[in-house]
């Protein structure tokens, strides 16, 4: 009794304590540790400029598309700009937007100008550039529908000039249809349609200035000139809108009203350090904040407003609608549903409703669930469900209120014949000569753990009947399973694994995975991991060959996809579907396993450098699963699941999970040495589980692991796994 006492005091002290802390890291900023230069080269494809947490802007520099590694409108690299555009995506690997680029010139047949980094200055909420070719400061920020500029010319002339260009876009982008009109000497309004990856995408906007300037050819670009004198400042205001440009100035006059630059850059600042307090890190390791700041502020880049003020959108048929919700867009599912939600789930919970609305709004439109939802539009990108097990997490987490609802955009989804799922329906599951298009072990996987969510869905409104057949089908991975190679393999429709087989080989989009071969898909169970573990045979065969994973080397071919990177063996941490698999060593006892693994992706896949991310960032998904990890949990079942327990870096981290309540985790005794869990205290009581429940860091308080520099045997019975 003596020891628990302690113990629970030492909680309600760390609870007190860790509450203050949060406060005081409001204060002093954390913002500081941002370095937004991580992930700009190498393949990291991030955004780079000035926004506010999940807004419809991000206003930055836009260079020449120059190939796969300017998805984002801006690679370390170049040094060639064209315009500040208002609206970029961050971490893809497809390129669009780019939209309403405002450029200062020289002289009207200017298209480009040479910059350099050591000109530059950005940190969140706030973008610089000097430029020599016109004479100029450019600073940006923004709020959540306004981009706000302000031009600093060296003068001389007493003329400067400003590029408008309709035209340019990002990657796939390009334009349809635009409008530029001059309502007066300080305004210009217009549109700007375009198609590529969304393939409709419309943006409306309202522009500012705060001299009079004169418009000349006011066709798909044109020329803003203006008087200036030397230091004088011009300032740009343009605000955007989904729907029309009265929207657009309705929402300039709710959210950037006056001129005051210098306010606007801090109201971005605290905006950025009030949600980047939803975790605040105690550790004397400044690098590591930066690398974690910097993958909070990654992760909340998307996904991004899609509606006005007043709640106006634009729906997925085209429509414009209002909702008494937030309507958002910007969905890379097949990437976030594997850590970005579910860390949103804890630490961003009001916004989780209007979520759950924004996907069965979709789903009434255009009759699914998102599958990738851009602008508006769906890309139908990537394989899977993935909509479901996003939707399915929220209804089992008690985030949704129309259940049933819910329930039927997930059958009905599930229930279609597009994307193979008719193939599905009609074999029990997708033979590889019946599908044209490949990648059939992928389809199935990701459509087994998708189900798994329908069914536990079922479950909980007790539909037995649909309980019974989602949970059978999400079972149906098994048909895949190879019990002589000891792994996933495409089935014929005659019930043949297709030969020759190299489970190395790669070729990207033509192979039976997706961006990926037979060692890296094998463990795509996460909804099923004891199932899977049943199929080797016994839980040694199966750590034998997880084992193995980490070490066996080989060709992935000339043709492998790029999204193939970090690689461990044939563990690929820069691509998504790998980012559960280590947490599997919980599921069979063995943590102590896990623990050097995940040390070594948190110190080596991840660096404060601008190639500082093994692969694409992927809208949040690479930065969340560093978060999760170096907080110590990590949720692997995509519907409801547990947070499996880890090997935090961090020595203390302070979750501000809602309602008030704070989730701390403490590691005892951390270092770099010291990465085994010997003991854990949860409220200041024994806690011998391996996994924590969501309704447990819901309800705040403290997890205390007590680390070693040895493995223990912490979790390893059979009771204490999840």
């Amino acid at each position: 009794m003596k020891t628990k006492s302690i113990f629970l005091l030492s909680a309600i002290a760390a609870f007190f304590i860790g509450t203050a802390g949060m406060a005081r890291a409001a204060s002093d900023g954390l913002t500081r540790y941002v370095n937004q230069y991580i992930g700009t080269g190498g393949h990291g494809h991030v955004f780079l400029g000035a926004n506010v947490p999940f807004g419809l802007v991000q206003l930055g520099p836009t260079q020449i598309t120059r190939g796969w590694d300017w998805c984002s409108g801006y690679h370390y690299s170049d040094s060639v700009l064209i315009g500040f555009g208002h609206m970029h995506l961050s971490g893809t690997g497809i390129g669009d937007l780019g939209d309403i680029a405002l450029l200062p010139v020289s002289d009207a047949s200017q298209r480009q100008l040479i910059f350099s980094h050591k000109d530059e200055s950005v940190k969140p909420g706030y973008y610089s550039l000097k430029l020599a070719d016109p004479g100029v400061k450019v600073e940006l920020t923004a709020s959540e529908r306004v981009g706000f500029h302000r031009y600093t010319f060296d003068g001389g002339t007493g003329r400067a000039l400003m590029r408008l260009d309709l035209v340019q876009g990002i990657g796939w982008d390009k334009m349809t249809d635009c409008l530029i009109t001059q309502e007066s000497d300080t305004r210009i309004t217009g549109y700007r349609r375009s198609e590529g990856w969304s393939r409709d995408q419309r943006i409306y906007f309202s522009m500012d200035f705060s001299k009079p300037v004169r418009m000349e050819n006011r066709d798909s670009t044109g020329v803003a000139i203006f008087s200036v004198e030397k230091g004088e400042p011009l300032l740009v205001k343009v605000a955007l809108s989904p729907v029309d440009i009265d929207k657009a100035k309705q929402n300039m006059k709710a959210e950037m009203p006056g001129w005051n630059f210098d306010a606007a850059v801090k109201a971005a600042d605290d905006a950025w350090n009030r949600q980047l307090g939803r975790i605040v890190l105690t550790d004397r390791n400044d690098k590591r904040k930066e690398i974690f700041y910097t993958a909070m502020y990654h992760l909340m880049t998307a996904p991004s407003l899609f509606c006005d003020v007043d709640g106006a959108y634009r729906g997925a048929d085209g429509k414009v609608r209002k909702g008494g919700f937030k309507n958002y867009t910007t969905f890379s599912l097949w990437d976030t549903y594997r850590a970005a939600h579910p860390l949103m789930t804890l630490i961003f919970p009001e916004m989780q409703s209007d979520f759950a609305s924004t996907f069965m709004n979709i789903f009434d439109q255009q009759g699914k669930l998102p599958v990738w939802h851009l602008m508006g539009c769906e890309t139908d990108c990537m394989v899977g469900n993935p909509g479901i097990p996003v939707l399915a997490d929220l209804v089992l987490k008690g985030f949704v209120k129309d259940k049933e609802r819910a329930f039927e955009a997930m059958k009905t989804s599930a229930m279609l014949d597009e994307r193979s799922l008719g193939l599905l329906k009609q074999y029990g599951y997708i033979p590889y000569d019946k599908e044209p298009t490949n990648e059939t072990v992928a389809k199935a996987l990701e459509y087994c753990l998708a189900d798994d969510g329908v069914a536990k869905t079922a479950r909980l409104l007790g539909k037995t009947d649909d309980y019974n057949y989602f949970h059978k089908r999400s079972r149906s991975y098994a048909k895949y399973f190879d019990r002589q190679t000891g792994f996933m393999r495409a089935v014929s429709s005659d019930g043949k694994f297709r030969t020759p087989f190299d489970p190395i080989e790669a070729a990207h989009r033509v192979n039976d995975y997706t961006e990926g071969n037979a060692w890296q898909y094998t463990w795509l169970v996460p909804h099923d991991v004891h199932g899977l573990v049943s199929l080797f045979g016994s839980e040694k065969n199966f750590v034998t060959k997880l084992d193995s994973l980490f070490v066996v080397e080989g060709d992935l071919g000339e043709n492998a996809s790029p999204d193939i990177s970090g690689l461990v063996g044939q563990y690929a941490h820069g691509n998504e579907p790998s980012h559960h698999v280590i947490y599997m060593y919980n599921y069979v006892g063995q943590p102590w396993k896990a623990a050097p693994l995940l040390r070594k992706m948190m110190n080596e896949m991840y660096y404060n450098e601008p190639d500082g991310l093994c692969g694409n960032e992927d809208v949040g998904q690479m930065s969340a699963w560093y978060i999760l990890s170096t907080v110590g949990l990590y949720q692997v079942e995509p519907s409801g699941g547990r947070y499996i327990i880890g090997s935090p870096l961090f020595s203390r981290a302070d979750l501000n999970v809602g309602g008030g309540k704070t989730f701390s985790v403490v590691a005892r005794n951390n270092s770099d040495r010291n990465i085994y869990v010997q003991k854990a205290y949860l409220n200041g009581r024994a806690y011998k589980k391996s996994y924590i429940d969501f309704a447990d860091i819901k309800a705040g308080g403290t997890l205390e692991l007590v680390m070693g520099s040895k493995p223990s045997k912490w979790g390893t019975k059979t009771a204490d796994r999840p």
